[in-house]
C-alpha cells in the first residue's frame, strides 16, 4: 500500500492491495512483502524493492513505432507506461541474450539488431538496479510467452515515437528506463 502518489500512474482497479509485512528496515532502505489480489482472484506476493538488475529496449520499428507495455506495478501500486523490460535473472546470460529473451516474452518480437544505448541507475539514493537499455531494430514477429499475472494483464500498443515524446511531455510517462530510452532514440533520429 503505497504511502504516496507517484506522477503517471493510473489506478488499477484489477489488482487490491491487501497487505504489508516489513522483513528488514535498514538504514536506508525498508525490504517488504507485499501482498495483493491478482485480477483471476489469486494471492500474490511481491518483493518491495531490492534488485539484480535489469535490461529495456526501445523497440523501434521501420515506420518509427515505438512497442509500449502498460502494466501493474506493485511498489507504486498501479499501472505505468514502459518500454519493454525484465531482470537479469539467469547467472552468466549476456546482456543481449536477456533482451532478445524478454522482448519475446512480453510483446512477441524478435530484433535482428540491438544497440546499446546506455546503463542507468534508477534511484541511486536507495536502489542498487542498474538497467541497460538497448534500441531494438530489424524486427520479426514470434510468439509471445509472458510470464505471471503483471504480465498476463498487461497492455501492449504500439505508438509513433513522436507521440510517445509527446507523453514524456506531459507526464503520462514518467518511468525512467522508458524517458531515457525515448529520448536517446530520439536524439539518435535527429529528432
Amino acid at each position: 500500500m503505497p504511502k504516496q502518489r507517484f506522477p503517471g500512474v493510473t489506478p488499477n482497479n484489477e489488482f487490491k492491495a491487501l497487505r504489508e509485512n516489513s522483513r528488514h528496515q535498514g538504514y536506508v532502505v525498508e525490504f517488504l512483502d507485499a501482498y495483493f489480489e491478482a485480477p483471476d482472484g489469486s494471492e500474490i506476493r511481491r518483493d518491495v524493492v531490492r534488485h539484480p538488475g535489469a535490461v529495456a529496449a526501445v523497440v523501434l520499428d521501420a515506420k518509427q513505432n515505438v512497442t509500449l507495455v502498460k502494466q501493474f506495478r506493485s511498489a507504486i501500486g498501479g499501472d505505468i507506461w514502459e518500454i519493454p523490460a525484465g531482470k537479469i535473472d539467469v547467472a552468466g546470460e549476456p546482456l543481449e541474450d536477456t533482451v532478445r529473451r524478454e522482448l519475446q516474452e512480453e510483446v512477441g518480437v524478435a530484433a535482428a539488431k540491438l544497440t546499446p544505448l546506455a546503463p542507468i541507475i534508477h534511484s541511486a539514493g536507495f536502489c542498487d538496479e542498474v538497467c541497460h537499455i538497448f534500441l531494438a531494430t530489424e524486427l520479426a514477429a514470434v510468439p509471445d510467452n509472458r510470464e505471471g499475472p503483471e504480465e498476463e494483464a498487461m497492455t501492449v500498443e504500439k505508438v509513433p515515437l513522436v507521440e510517445a515524446l509527446q507523453w514524456v511531455d506531459e507526464g503520462r510517462i514518467t518511468d525512467a528506463k522508458t524517458v531515457t530510452g525515448l529520448l536517446l532514440t530520439a536524439r539518435r533520429l535527429g529528432l
